[in-house]
């Protein structure tokens, strides 16, 4: 393997000297210089910032001083900080501002990232000094939270192949390298997809049956892409699953149906199945170089869950039921279906349509009725109340600060005593070069070590209102914003001293419990009294109206429960396979989905060639599971509320922020979770709230 911190390649060139990328960032918070930066920027100062950071952590490596906490570890965790904030902006704005130009940064940068991180965590002379440092980790004289970032080290390193021989150092470095490539492809392959595909709508038979709000939403779509339909349904979630809902065109459903699930197949040349068996064949390389029979066996070491086997039994127990209660509910539509005339059987591009219609007859609970209460401003101001009654924390929007898209509210984020503790920004649209789906990132991370307050984002992407009037949104927008939101919560309200631990900074299957958690509190009557205001009237929402939407929430969990179980089961399955460069995925999904008795009916949430959580990167390879798990959590939790009788309880919310949302990673997630419940925690609470079974009490 060549020596790590070798000179910088002759054809290298310095960066100008007026990128502002490599300038002070002086705005307010610390901001990126949104309004100077292009896409022509990032591959020069990216350049400059690794070879920055590999000074710094060379002269870590290198140090003749014994290895201490300070001099190591301490020192590790503050280097790079100009190579972390322009990493960040990259990141961020390839996500949610991409272009042409951007993408093709990104091919070019993120394997070389990659090989950056992957070089720092394969140093022989760094990480003997870390072994060192954990060796004496008995008498050391160190605090609970450093004695955990040196575990946590010391497992990154191990877990990266710090402990193989040389030969075996250096093909892990390929294979970093090459998945990041490979990824990267994927992703900017669904987003195109995602850009260039949907259904046109040309005249009012192509409309029946859509509500005035997606009606709206679909000729904004159509003008915001300059197309000549009079209306478009993209195949991003947002507009997708309403239409589905809606529309009286069974075959336009159809069509929409198979677009959206055939997002990454349908262009040979952009065909991610290819791409996804090479990365899986490379992850399973990857786990046979380290040791492990399987890339599951290899990555469930650093989750709570262990093992394989521990994630099967979680599954196991809720996914019989599930498809049991599917099955039922799938007979309900059916009937439904034959009322209104219909003969066919129910279809995947039919659920959604008699489900609407059966939740509506049966618990008398209209979108229509419900969207004009649930505006978009107003569900934001109840999740900062929320969190000020919660946490003590306020939301002051701030005017004046450059952003990357004039869709980006910025918020100075602060406690009870008006100190700035943070900043947010809010991003909520769906639009051109952002992908799909809802997600929390971070522009800075906090460290009290550095005095760096955090700067977090979160991503949705909600059909844009016309100018002029409020976006409204469904419940299930209701519980996307909420959850971000609650991501959002746990990068703010960390109050940790390094920055490896800090904030979202945890075991995969922990890092939804903040999230899920919160949801909990947008459907809470109180809140809805308080916030949820007729967008026209201005009228509170009706107290028969709230009661329905409580009454209703298990309604149709037995399709929901399915179709994500049986991703999380695909998933499994997948990594550990031992063989999986063999596969045909499309076959392997048939027969999987055959093996374990999908009904016919019900698609997976996400089918193997836009599965982003799997191959757009590695964070939740066979992790998928992980919500479910946090689930159990946060189903959990939140009954202690409940039991309290007061949902904004002081005393639990004291504790929950402190060993939930301010904790970070310092603490082993199980024990922090006991130290907030006083218990482990029962899995009755998640069952029960998926209508899996009748009551609480013990299964």
């Amino acid at each position: 393997m060549p020596p790590f911190f070798a000179a910088a390649p002759a054809n290298v060139m310095e960066p100008s000297r007026d990128n502002p990328l490599l300038e002070a960032w002086t705005g307010r918070f610390g901001l990126p210089p949104f309004d100077r930066i292009d896409a022509s920027h990032f591959a020069p100062a990216l350049e400059l910032a690794m070879r920055e950071h590999r000074a710094e952590v060379d002269a870590i490596a290198r140090n003749p001083a014994p290895p201490t906490f300070g001099n190591t570890l301490a020192a590790l965790d503050a280097s790079g900080r100009r190579f972390a904030r322009i990493a960040a902006a990259f990141n961020n704005l390839a996500s949610s501002a991409s272009t042409a130009a951007l993408q093709a940064v990104e091919r070019e940068m993120l394997p070389k990232l990659a090989a950056h991180r992957t070089a720092i965590l394969l140093d022989e002379g760094l990480f003997a000094r870390i072994e060192a440092i954990r060796a004496g980790l008995d008498g050391a004289a160190l605090g609970p939270e450093e004695r955990m970032l040196v575990e946590r080290a010391h497992l990154d390193f191990t877990m990266a192949g710090a402990k193989l021989a040389r030969e075996a150092r250096a093909r892990v470095a390929a294979i970093v390298e090459r998945i990041a490539g490979l990824t990267t492809t994927f992703r900017q392959n669904v987003l195109h997809d995602e850009e260039t595909r949907g259904i046109p709508l040309d005249d009012e038979r192509d409309f029946a049956g859509l509500p005035e709000w997606l009606r709206e939403a679909a000729r904004e779509a159509a003008s915001e892409r300059a197309l000549a339909h009079r209306g478009w349904i993209p195949v991003s979630r947002s507009l997708v699953v309403p239409f589905l809902e809606w529309s009286e065109r069974r075959d336009l459903r159809e069509r929409a149906w198979r677009l959206w699930t055939r997002r990454g197949e349908r262009d040979p040349s952009r065909d991610n199945r290819p791409v996804a068996r090479e990365i899986l064949a490379l992850r399973r390389e990857l786990a046979h170089l380290q040791g492990y029979r399987t890339f599951a066996d290899y990555a469930l070491v650093d989750r709570m869950a262990k093992t394989p086997a521990a994630v099967a039994r979680l599954l196991q127990r809720v996914w019989e039921p599930a498809r049991a209660k599917a099955l039922a509910e799938r007979e309900a539509l059916a009937e439904a279906a034959r009322a209104s005339g219909a003969s066919h059987p129910i279809e995947p591009w039919d659920w959604r349509h008699y489900a609407e219609r059966v939740r509506r007859e049966r618990y008398d609970v209209d979108d229509a009725e419900v969207k004009p209460y649930f505006t978009l401003d107003r569900m934001l101001e109840a999740a900062f109340d929320c969190a000020g009654r919660l946490f003590g924390v306020r939301f002051v929007r701030c005017g004046g600060v450059a952003v990357y898209h004039p869709d980006v509210r910025v918020y100075d984020v602060q406690d009870a005593r008006g100190e700035t503790i943070g900043t947010f920004l809010s991003d909520n649209f769906m639009r051109p070069g952002k992908r799909g789906g809802a997600w929390m990132s971070s522009f800075r991370q906090q460290s009290r070590a550095n005095g760096a307050l955090p700067v977090i984002v979160n991503n949705n992407n909600f059909a844009k209102a016309p100018d002029g009037e409020p976006t409204l949104l469904s419940a299930d927008d209701l519980r996307t914003l909420f959850h971000e939101f609650g991501h959002g919560l746990h990068g703010l309200l960390s109050q940790v001293t390094w920055e490896r631990l800090a904030g979202t900074n945890v075991l995969r299957d922990f890092v939804e419990l903040p999230s899920q958690l919160f949801e909990h509190w947008a459907f809470e009557p109180q809140v809805l009294r308080r916030h949820a205001l007729h967008a026209v009237t201005g009228e509170p929402i009706p107290e028969a109206l709230i009661g329905r939407l409580r009454a209703s929430r298990a309604f149709n969990q037995g399709f929901e429960t399915v179709e994500y179980v049986a991703c999380a089961l695909l998933d499994m399955a997948l990594h550990a396979h031992e063989h999986p460069e063999q596969l045909d995925l499309g076959e392997f999904e048939a027969r999987e989905l055959a093996r374990i008795g999908m009904p016919g009916a019900i698609a997976m949430r996400h089918r193997l060639a836009h599965f982003d959580h799997l191959f757009g990167g590695s964070s939740y390879a066979a992790g998928y599971y992980v919500y479910l798990w946090a689930e159990v959590l946060d189903a959990d939790a939140f009954e202690a509320f409940v039991e309290s009788g007061d949902v904004f309880d002081p005393t639990l919310a004291a504790r929950l922020r402190r060993h939930v949302y301010a904790a970070g990673g310092s603490v082993d997630p199980a024990a922090t979770y006991r130290a907030f419940r006083g218990r482990d925690p029962a899995i009755e609470p998640m069952l029960a709230d998926r209508g899996l079974i009748d009551e609480r009490a013990p299964a």
